[in-house]
């Protein structure tokens, strides 16, 4: 399963593929973008760590919602 980055650059929020430079998707707040990733990951499981403002991991969010393993807290 790939690995994304919800990260705070230059006055707006992006998601970026684990271990990429390339901004996939970009919104001027984080709820805009974490709204986008529904549909932006509908089919293809993957793994979505969303950051704080610091830097620091927030959350984590499987997509779809389907993927997300059954024995986890989340």
């Amino acid at each position: 399963m790939d690995s994304y980055h919800v990260t705070h650059a230059d006055n707006h929020w992006v998601l970026k593929k684990a271990g990429t430079a390339a901004v996939i998707l970009q919104a001027p707040t984080k709820d805009a973008l974490v709204q986008q990733l529904h549909t932006h990951f509908a089919k293809t499981p993957v793994s979505v760590r969303i950051h704080k403002l610091d830097g620091t991991i927030e959350e984590e969010r499987t997509y779809p919602r389907s993927a997300d393993p059954r024995g986890s807290k989340g």
